[in-house]
């Protein structure tokens, strides 16, 4: 007898689809063996596919959420966490705050009347770094500077001259892999803030099977940081200027930083497997 799972794919900090950050998102009765998720994100073959499956109540958490890219699983992702938020409360499955217990300990979703779902996840704790030898080649452009974003999410966040210059980056993905332990954030001020936005950013992670990450979620808590000292605000707006583009507005509440965005379901079928 085949088992068939609703799968849902999510465009995630987007209000309209085929923009933001597509997510598998499927909900199960328990995970299965580490390998059929694998498979599973393989095929979806999105950034990221969350699973997530119910825990008894009274606990700390209210779910278990777990990320795949098509290549390995990752301790933290933020768009794919927005978009499983987003299925469990369209489907009547959850309201309010959802917690959900994970690699990077209980992260929280909660739901707001505009449709916005907010994050709460731990701020990366920003250590500088000296610009690697040979990333400006790797890269495209040449690092003013350069920071790790700790154990979470094991980037280095690279700031560059201008809005410009990253829009324009064509890296060299393969080079990249060897300047991190999962991936290169490269940032700038906003050209023009009346835009709606106050900083840029584009994600490349080859390391873990992603050359460019349309909208980062996890990068974010990194960027809220660094930007809120910078331009002497705690809440920002980051515009993710990958080609499908994403908005991420940020909160930085000390050791926890709040992302919040839109989503919208864009595919839902039955995964026979």
């Amino acid at each position: 007898m085949t088992t068939s799972h609703r799968l849902r794919v999510v465009d995630a900090f987007t209000d309209r689809p085929f923009a933001g950050n597509p997510a598998g998102v499927l909900l199960l009765d328990d995970f299965p063996d580490d390998t059929w998720l694998q498979n599973v994100a393989k095929e979806v073959n999105h950034a990221e596919t969350a699973f997530a499956h119910p825990l008894p109540p009274g606990g700390e958490a209210d779910w278990a959420l777990r990320w795949f890219t098509p290549a390995t699983e990752v301790d933290l992702c933020g768009h794919a966490t927005l978009a499983t938020a987003h299925v469990l409360h369209t489907t009547g499955t959850a309201s309010g705050t959802v917690r959900f217990t994970t690699r990077s300990g209980v992260l929280t979703a909660t739901a707001h009347e505009d449709g916005t779902l907010t994050l709460d996840f731990p701020t990366a704790p920003l250590t500088a770094a000296e610009v690697p030898d040979g990333i400006a080649e790797a890269l495209g452009a040449e690092p003013l500077l350069a920071y790790d974003t700790g154990r979470n999410t094991g980037d280095l966040l690279v700031e560059l001259a201008d809005e410009k210059t990253v829009r324009a980056l064509t890296p060299d993905h393969k080079a990249l892999v060897r300047h991190s332990e999962r991936g290169i954030i490269a940032t700038a001020a906003a050209e023009d803030p009346t835009r709606g936005y106050d900083f840029v950013s584009r994600c490349f992670f080859p390391r873990v099977g992603i050359d460019e990450d349309p909208v980062t979620g996890s990068a974010h808590t990194a960027l809220a940081p660094f930007w809120s000292e910078r331009l002497g605000r705690t809440e920002l707006t980051g515009l993710q200027a990958s080609a499908r583009t994403g908005l991420v507005r940020t909160r930085l509440r000390g050791d926890r930083t709040l992302l919040t965005g839109r989503a919208v379901t864009v595919i839902e079928g039955e995964l026979f497997a």
